[in-house]
């Protein structure tokens, strides 16, 4: 995501603030921006694209001060533009702002803040906050950061700086990491500790609820209410590469792990489970004309095809809207029966996929309404559709997609809820059932993760064969396809996944001792049909791993390998299903010396056809 640092002390703030900004390049960003205290006036410059812009503009009217804080934008709310990016400042240019995170409450604060007469200057959620630490200022800035935040609802990390305090940063951590690095008579902080590396190994990592007061040679940290907390001081010995990673071994791992992270920050401002509410304003179709859609078109390519194929069980279900998914690479290729009515929705994790762009084109031409979900602010996708949402995961630096397919998901379900409220086909009850639903796949992801080394001790076991199937139903057929795509491209073992109704039509021949078959039997209709498909599999002598829900005791009796997922709805168990099959990818391909990051012939973003 988003990358943050800051400084003060007795060295030039813009020098350590631009180098700090280049080591987290990596995160990716679109704008970069960086704010100092010069004779007590706050000094902006920010500049869209790479961060070497920002430099140019700095050399040619050169920056120095002893206090200040930048940032590197990956875009949220509003495009990729000067205006949207950070720091922001009060209309006085009083207060600096850089920010991480989603504000889920920032229209109403802008709404009320608009009729305090405050102007805005841009479309982000973040400048709600500047504005509101101004109005609770008045010679107390940490103080003032407290009144805030109880106003707030959301994920942030933030520094500020404030022109009346030259000597002092204020920073604030929920859901989102930050960092305080402790110098000799300077102090620093970050989103990530790789900015930090080249001046300290003596960190303070802030914890949810966290509001720091810095200076040159004091740091303290309390909560909302002034409450003083102690937290301790940490030594790092990672490298620069190992910091890039957060002390994974790959990058794959870190974004396996990340996913939790993925999903919040997607459904962050879009779902108020309590309410029954849904919020996508971004894509601004109107309420009777999706009522008129008659069919639905999901075209994709890989990972994001297979969220595609979970999610026509949700527009089916939920929406009662006849759904198609599409490889996008064939959808041309033949005679698509399309109106005016027909709703394309492509899904791109880069937004500039060739195939998944050609296709969506030739739906453009035949009058289809078109919709873009993808992950990239300004990619093609988003500028050729008629109507764009985001999925919010920040950066996927490992060529196996893992929390794309997360961030895609829930962004389907996400819109599918949307559609069957305005349609009227789910009941208030139910929408806020799903929604809830949803709202604790995070924390189920992270509980099962605290145990992910045990599927480590699986993998052990077959590293060495060299085919597998994979057997799902229902909205877990396409997970399947997902398991044995992931085994397929970082470990190079030959993987098929198959609708486990199909086995019986041809698969079955292949099943022997040597053959591992992974089944996804957790809870759900079809629960006892996968059930009668694994004692198919094991009367032929197969190796049966199964995934199933911690309350099935029964199923270890019919499998060699149980990995036991928390028990979730069935429309979001694919969520929580592909996370072990991720895993289980990984430790292989590690076992086998493979290059996970990197598989061999393959390209994060196929732009060719």
């Amino acid at each position: 995501m988003c990358g943050i640092v800051g400084y003060v002390g007795k060295r030039n703030a813009v020098d350590i603030i631009l180098k700090g900004l280049k080591k987290l390049e990596y995160r990716g960003y679109d704008s970069a921006g960086i704010a100092v205290i010069v004779d007590n006036e706050l000094q902006i410059r920010k500049n869209v694209g790479k961060l070497c812009n920002l430099r140019e503009s700095i050399a040619k009217n050169p920056l120095s001060a002893n206090i200040g804080i930048g940032h590197t934008r990956w875009a949220t709310h509003g495009k990729s533009s000067e205006e949207n990016a950070h720091p922001h400042t009060d209309s006085t240019k009083s207060v600096a702002i850089v920010h991480n995170g989603i504000i889920e409450n920032y229209i109403e604060l802008r709404a009320k803040l608009q009729k305090d007469g405050k102007e805005f200057k841009s479309e982000t959620d973040t400048e709600v906050i500047v504005h509101l630490i101004k109005k609770h200022y008045t010679d107390n800035l940490l103080h003032a950061v407290q009144k805030t935040l109880s106003e707030v609802k959301g994920s942030y990390s933030l520094g500020i700086i404030c022109k009346d305090k030259p000597s002092k940063i204020v920073c604030a951590r929920q859901d989102a990491p930050l960092i305080i690095g402790i110098g000799k008579g300077e102090n620093f902080i970050a989103s990530d500790i790789t900015a930090l590396l080249p001046y300290t190994r003596d960190m303070i990592f802030l914890e949810n609820d966290d509001i720091a007061e810095i200076t040159s040679d004091k740091i303290i940290i309390t909560d909302i209410n002034n409450n003083i907390k102690g937290r301790e001081v940490k030594n790092i010995q990672w490298d620069a590469i190992q910091a890039e990673k957060d002390g994974y071994k790959h990058f794959m791992l870190k974004e396996i792990f990340e996913q939790s992270r993925t999903i919040e920050d997607t459904f962050r401002g879009r779902i108020y489970p309590d309410e029954g509410r849904v919020c996508v304003e971004e894509i601004k179709i109107k309420e009777e004309d999706i009522k008129k859609i008659s069919n639905i078109y999901i075209l994709a390519c890989g990972t994001s095809y297979h969220s595609g194929l979970v999610s026509r069980f949700l527009f089916e279900n939920f929406a009662k809207i006849p759904t198609e998914v599409d490889m996008a690479s064939e959808f041309r290729y033949r005679e698509p029966i399309l109106n005016e009515n027909t709703l394309i929705i492509v899904v791109s994790q880069s937004g500039e996929t060739a195939d998944t762009l050609a296709a969506l084109r030739l739906a453009k031409n035949r009058g289809c309404r078109t919709l873009a979900i993808c992950n990239v602010v300004g990619s093609s996708m988003g500028r050729e559709a008629r109507h764009i949402l985001y999925t919010h995961c920040g950066p996927e630096i490992g060529v196996a997609s893992t929390k794309a397919f997360a961030g895609q998901l829930t962004t389907l379900y996400i819109l599918a809820l949307d559609f069957a409220h305005k349609r009227e086909t789910l009941t208030n009850k139910e929408l806020k059932k799903y929604l809830k639903e949803l709202w604790d796949v995070p924390a189920k992801i992270g509980e099962f993760l605290k145990k992910a080394e045990s599927i480590n001790d699986i993998a052990k076991v077959f590293a060495h064969q060299r085919d597998f199937l994979y057997l799902g139903r229902s909205v877990n057929y396409p997970v399947a396809l997902e398991g044995a795509l992931k085994l397929k491209e970082i470990s190079y073992i030959h993987a098929e996944g198959y609708a486990a109704g199909e086995m019986k039509h041809g698969p079955i021949a292949l099943i022997d001792e040597s053959m591992p078959i992974v089944a996804i039997a957790v809870e759900s209709k079809v629960y006892n049909k996968m059930v009668s498909n694994i004692e198919e599999v094991k009367a032929r002598g197969g190796t049966i791993i199964t995934v199933a829900n911690e309350s099935d005791k029964e199923i270890k009796r019919k499998s060699d390998h149980v990995i036991y997922v928390p028990k979730t709805d069935e429309f979001v168990s694919p969520l929580v299903t592909v996370v072990p099959l991720q895993l289980l990818a990984y430790y292989i391909a590690v076992l086998l010396g493979c290059d996970v990051d990197q598989p061999r012939n393959l390209a994060k973003s196929v732009t060719v056809e």
